[in-house]
């Protein structure tokens, strides 16, 4: 039997045993990624709902509801898949210019439903909530949706990634064993067997055979140049690995502390209600913490800004002050803002990276101080800087400040929902717009700033 028939067999056998396993894995990873993200919308909007529960409960005034519209209209704008509608007798407590549709929807029972607006391909995922009476403000239905097209969009873009991965892994794998049988077993067994010695202790490992036929020369080339990249990742994701397992540590041994606690007898509603509130808290603060994550993610991989607008850094900088209004309301400490410029940034990196300046800056500020927030212009590049009052910080810290689980002590360590990538956050937002980052400790000030290209 000629060598080429051979070939052609063992080909024609990979094929078909490719051809299997591609179906086999492509429709269990379809059907979990489907049902994944079917769950996501709901996820989201209960996520949604948490947070602006306790806000739109809390005020009955016209005054007071002001804030709260505004609250949802830069919410509304930061995401352009969220809407929001507040349905109420009283027209000035109502959001969203509710149709008669949107009235009607309101008037249908509690909870989770679809819902699909003329013109509109996909339906939306609506949470219907209902609010009792309050001072001045009577009773409400308050909704909030999420456009489900990205998430149908995403369904069948995965499904056509799936069959063309499967169609091009049938193909290479039927070259591949055309190939493999071409040049023969012998120097395939040997490679084998140096490739079986290799082992995660020993990363600094090579394949080391000679003579071999040309092919699985410019492979074994090609194999000692992805262990280079497999080492350079293994210590960056040692590194990751470390730093994820500390932040992650505490949450997790919080929430199993305080439910193993509550399970030890029997408690009361009220009781269990408060672990629920506390361990939601924490799966909060996770969530957050793998969100950011993902982001930095992204911007390690050289991520840049590409939706660039032209703005007011005073303009984004009053908006911003006043989506924290309630948190520097608490905190019991003022903002000045001085300096004014123009750059064309994205809006959205903005905005995150002034809300972790500031907040950060309210973290280390006493009761009864100010924050200053300066904006600067110069020939080439603006600088914006928040400078808080607050015990200097040691000059072999500031070049570090900026970087992700890097803590000073323990009066500068993670508190509530800070978990030390806030900074790190702002960095990589002045990186993905060309600029970069600074940090000041001087005359009973700590100044932290970003730099953006004019």
């Amino acid at each position: 039997m000629s060598s080429n028939s051979i070939a052609l067999r063992l080909s024609g056998m990979f094929t078909l045993v490719a051809l299997l396993v591609f179906l086999l894995i492509g429709w269990a990873l379809y059907q979990q990624v489907d049902k994944g993200l079917g769950l996501l919308p709901e996820a989201e909007l209960d996520a949604r709902y948490s947070v602006l529960e306790s806000t739109v409960g809390r005020y009955g005034t016209p005054e007071h509801w002001v804030k709260i519209n505004n609250k949802l209209k830069l919410l509304g704008e930061e995401d352009k898949r969220i809407r929001f509608w507040i349905v109420s007798g009283d027209p000035r407590y109502e959001y969203g210019n509710p149709t008669p549709q949107i009235r009607a929807f309101a008037e249908g029972s509690l909870g989770m439903r679809d819902m699909l607006l003329p013109g509109q391909p996909y339906p939306l995922k609506v949470l219907v909530s209902e609010f009792p009476a309050k001072d001045q403000r009577p009773p409400l239905r308050f909704m909030i949706a999420i456009d489900t097209e990205t998430f149908h969009q995403t369904q069948h873009q995965l499904l056509i990634a799936l069959i063309a991965l499967a169609i091009i892994g049938v193909l290479m794998a039927s070259a591949l064993g055309y190939w493999v049988a071409r040049i023969g077993l012998k120097p395939l067994i040997k490679l084998s067997h140096e490739a079986q010695r290799l082992a995660p202790p020993l990363r600094s490992g090579r394949l080391r055979l000679s003579p071999l036929p040309p092919e699985l020369d410019q492979f074994v080339n090609a194999f000692n140049s992805t262990l280079e990249r497999v080492e350079q990742a293994y210590s960056r994701l040692e590194s990751f690995n470390a730093d994820v397992a500390h932040e992650l540590r505490s949450p997790l041994t919080n929430l199993i502390g305080q439910t193993q606690v509550a399970l030890t007898r029997g408690r009361s509603a009220e009781h269990y209600f408060e672990v629920l509130q506390s361990n939601l808290e924490e799966l909060e603060r996770l969530r957050s913490i793998i969100n950011d994550m993902l982001f930095l993610a992204s911007a390690d991989q050289g991520s840049k800004a590409t939706k660039l607008t032209s703005t007011s850094l005073a303009d984004e900088v009053a908006t911003t002050l006043e989506y924290l209004d309630f948190i520097l309301e608490d905190a019991r400490v003022e903002v000045q803002v001085s300096g004014d410029a123009r750059v064309r940034i994205e809006i959205a990196h903005l905005r995150r990276a002034l809300i972790n300046l500031l907040s950060n800056a309210v973290q280390h500020t006493e009761p009864g101080q100010v924050i200053e927030v300066r904006i600067d212009a110069g020939e080439h590049q603006v600088s914006i800087a928040v400078a808080n009052p607050g015990s200097p910080i040691a000059s072999e810290h500031l070049p570090r400040l900026f970087e992700r689980f890097y803590r000073v002590d323990a009066s500068r360590s993670n508190r509530g929902n800070n978990h030390g990538l806030g900074l790190a956050i702002v960095k990589a937002i002045a990186l993905m717009h060309g600029g970069d980052v600074f940090v000041r400790s001087d005359h009973g000030m700590n100044t932290f700033g970003i730099h953006l290209p004019v």
